[in-house]
């Protein structure tokens, strides 16, 4: 559980440092769904993005969940009065903290829909994402959120 802290503790404030020097192409929020926890996101271009997240699994035994994604987004498939609506998919990894015995690495593929309000400074999301977990056994699972992040 200390071991657990304290790499929140530590991404949370590297996430912090990385949100300073982005200039408004690095945005930090929350994700609420399966896993729920913090989530980080930086445009390398108007339609490419990093994304990352430290969260807990309220459901499979209680466990820490790091992953990254490289995404890709359409803005042109839907078009809204105000702000911008994204199309996104990407592909990264995920690392899945159950116990030292069962810990789990695996291969995501997320899907979802972004919205981007008017200002730049606030979006919301909603994704799901197939994964297929390599270690320590081949698995297939599926993990969907909501979320918001604040872009500085």
């Amino acid at each position: 559980m200390i071991r657990r802290i304290v790499l929140t503790v530590i991404a949370v404030l590297i996430l912090g440092a990385a949100a300073q020097a982005a200039g408004g192409d690095f945005g930090l929020g929350i994700i609420v769904g399966e896993p729920t926890g913090f989530v980080g996101k930086f445009y390398v271009s108007r339609r490419n993005a990093i994304d990352g997240g430290i969260a807990w699994s309220l459901e499979k035994n209680n466990y820490m969940h790091f992953h990254g994604d490289y995404l890709f987004h359409n803005f042109d498939l839907i078009q809204v009065d105000e702000g911008r609506m994204a199309l996104y998919f990407g592909i990264g990894g995920r690392i899945a903290l159950v116990d030292h015995a069962d810990d789990h690495v695996g291969v995501r593929f997320p899907l979802g829909l972004n919205y981007i309000f008017e200002n730049d400074m606030f979006d919301i999301f909603a994704e799901i994402v197939p994964i297929m977990d390599i270690a320590p056994e081949t698995d297939f699972d599926i993990e969907g959120a909501l979320g918001a992040r604040y872009y500085f």
